[in-house]
């Protein structure tokens, strides 16, 4: 289903699509690489501020922690409280100093109300320093967004661990969160500026790149054997379509090359078939002539007394013979030759009837939807159409059927249209694509030129003829004529 839906599609429109999403994606890509890239930037920001903070804090207790005069194990526990405050003042920064077992032994916050979570580190961390797995741990907290803790290990003179350092640290992100706020604002109206820009760019671009297509498909459709001057020209092509175009102006040099090839076979291949109809249909009368004559020949004596009778019947048969030969003759001469045709306006209703006077009126019934049918078309040849085809469907009817012809005139706004049917046999399969070949007959005489004189008149009018064939019921031939 979705590949009949796509077949459905232009290229046209798939080049505009296609552009639109590629440029759609790569805004989203762009935006997600802003966003990522600005996270790191925070995330990298803010862990350097705390690492910066804890470094400078740790100096600060350093120099107090080596200048004191008291056993590592009280170090800690008999620093000031004043000093503390000051180093809190001067660092700009609360902390709290631990025990290596993890319980608390001074806060920079004086006034604060110390949470009982806060009065002992966790275990795992203690765990962690007491391992020597590291000097140095940060934590997030996941209760508070934007909140962390960094836990480091004091040391005295002798790199001797004597407590641990907590520091809260929270991520104060509002400027940073206006100027993101801003960064998203300004690539939105830009990304947006680039779509609108990119979609009158992209309906441009397509119709660039397919217009050339188009050309030449419309070239392609009116591209026929009989016209061989419609090559394209185009102005500063693309390299692809170039090679495209000069391969169709190839072939249509090769069509015309073919053409004139094929048009002159035809006329061989025509004249050779009119050549071996004539030889046979001549034939057909000599035959009898020469045994004529053999015959009068050799039974011809003047003491008969019937002498005059048999030259009589002598002369006849030759006559007889010689009549067909020029009907031969004459049948040839119109099927080479159409008559140059002299339109007048006719009424088709009157014509008709007319032609049709020629015929037992029994046997044929005419009607018609409109009481003047009116067409430009040359009388005696529509004539010899119709008075043909009544003839032809009154001798399809089988020897012990009663012949029934209905001749039917209808119109639309530009042509006429006569129908004629017959009860005849009908048209087999075999014959059917045979019918209007000039050499084509189903009789046991004639030469089959009948139908196909027809045709070629009907043609001549800028017209058409159909039938339609059923057998043993009959056959019905349609003539579409030109009314102008």
């Amino acid at each position: 289903m979705n590949k009949m839906k796509l077949k459905g599609i232009s290229l046209r429109f798939r080049i505009f699509i296609f552009m639109i999403l590629m440029v759609a994606v790569s805004s989203i890509l762009l935006a997600t690489l802003t966003l990522i890239e600005y996270n790191y930037q925070s995330e990298y920001y803010h862990n350097d501020r705390l690492e910066r903070k804890e470094n400078q804090l740790i100096i600060s207790l350093n120099y107090v922690i080596q200048n004191s005069s008291f056993d590592n194990n009280d170090i800690i526990k008999n620093i000031s409280d004043s000093k503390i405050d000051e180093i809190s003042k001067i660092q700009n920064i609360e902390f709290k100093l631990y025990d290596l077992d993890g319980n608390l032994l001074k806060n920079s916050d004086l006034e604060s109300t110390v949470d009982l979570v806060e009065l002992k580190i966790p275990d795992y961390i203690v765990e962690k320093f007491k391992n020597k797995n590291t000097d140095r741990f940060v934590e997030n907290n996941v209760n508070v967004k934007n909140y962390k803790v960094a836990y480091d290990i004091l040391k005295d003179q002798n790199n001797k661990s004597i407590g641990i350092l907590y520091i809260p640290y929270y991520e104060f992100d509002f400027l940073n969160d206006d100027k993101l706020n801003s960064i998203l604002y300004s690539l939105g109206f830009v990304l947006l500026n680039i779509i609108i820009i990119s979609t009158f760019f992209a309906y441009f671009l397509s119709r660039y790149i397919t217009n050339p297509l188009f050309q030449i498909s419309n070239r392609l459709k009116l591209t026929k054997l009989s016209q061989t001057d419609n090559k394209i020209m185009l102005k500063n092509p693309p390299k692809e379509l170039a090679e495209l175009v000069n391969s169709y102006n190839l072939m249509i040099d090769e069509l015309e090359d073919s053409a004139i090839k094929l048009a002159k076979s035809e006329r061989e291949n025509a004249w050779r078939e009119m050549a071996k109809q004539v030889a046979h249909e001549i034939k057909n009368p000599l035959t009898p002539m020469r045994l004529t004559i053999q015959s009068f020949q050799k039974n011809f004596n003047l003491e008969n007394k019937n002498v005059n009778l048999k030259v009589d019947e002598f002369s006849k048969s030759l006559i007889q013979q010689i009549d067909v030969m020029s009907s031969i003759a004459g049948a040839f001469s119109d099927f080479a030759k159409m008559p140059e045709q002299k339109k007048e306006l006719l009424n088709l209703n009157k014509l008709i009837d007319t032609a049709l006077d020629i015929f037992d009126k029994e046997l044929i019934n005419f009607s018609f939807d409109s009481d003047e049918v009116l067409a430009n078309l040359d009388k005696s040849q529509l004539i010899r159409v119709l008075t043909n085809l009544v003839k032809n469907a009154i001798q399809s009817v089988p020897k012990g059927r009663d012949p029934i012809v209905d001749v039917y005139l209808s119109s639309t706004t530009t042509h006429a249209i006569i129908k004629i049917s017959d009860n005849g046999s009908g048209i087999d399969e075999e014959n059917k694509l045979k019918i209007f070949e000039p050499r084509f007959t189903t009789k046991s005489s004639g030469m089959g030129l009948g139908l196909s004189i027809i045709s070629n008149i009907v043609k001549s009018f800028g017209g058409s003829i159909e039938f339609e064939t059923k057998m043993n019921i009959g056959t019905t031939f349609t003539i579409t004529l030109p009314k102008n």
